[in-house]
């Protein structure tokens, strides 16, 4: 994959009006979610010159809405990603997050670092199904998928 700097997001912005404001933990984990997710990226529309891009993400009934725009404001792509593939690992991803966090506190080195595992196959799972569910229309590495699942399921965090 190509490190040319225009196939990469400089800005990614969260649309309030359909994604509503959230509990102070919520917004400091999508904050830290979009910091890790334009420090690192490498984000490409096929058949088009590049960018940089900007990102502006919203949520549609059980729908991602990403709308990508070139630096200067002009319209590149919108696209609307289902979100019903990636309940069942949204859901289990949070099961096994809080399970882990719970851990910390008791449990041993061993079984932390299982969980932990086990998180991490998860991330990496949906992060898959990013890659999957884009293709033909985005094309992202794999630690960009991780960080834009790590947003997505942000969305959903209930803190």
């Amino acid at each position: 994959m190509s490190q040319d700097p225009r196939y990469r997001l400089v800005s990614v912005t969260l649309d309030e009006a359909s994604i509503g404001r959230a509990g102070t933990e919520q917004e400091h984990e999508r904050a830290i979610a979009i910091y890790d997710l334009i420090e690192s990226n490498q984000f490409i529309i096929p058949e088009h010159d590049g960018g940089p891009y900007t990102l502006t993400v919203s949520l549609i009934t059980n729908k991602l809405v990403l709308e990508i725009k070139d630096q200067g404001g002009a319209p590149v792509i919108i696209h609307i990603l289902s979100l019903t593939p990636f309940r069942r690992v949204i859901k289990d991803y949070f099961l096994i997050c809080e399970s882990y966090y719970n851990a910390i506190r008791s449990a041993s080195p061993s079984q932390i670092e299982a969980m932990d595992m086990g998180r991490r196959g998860l991330h990496n799972e949906a992060a898959q199904l990013l890659i999957d569910r884009l293709e033909g229309k985005i094309t992202v590495d794999f630690d960009t998928a991780r960080r834009l699942f790590t947003l997505i399921s942000s969305l959903h965090w209930k803190g």
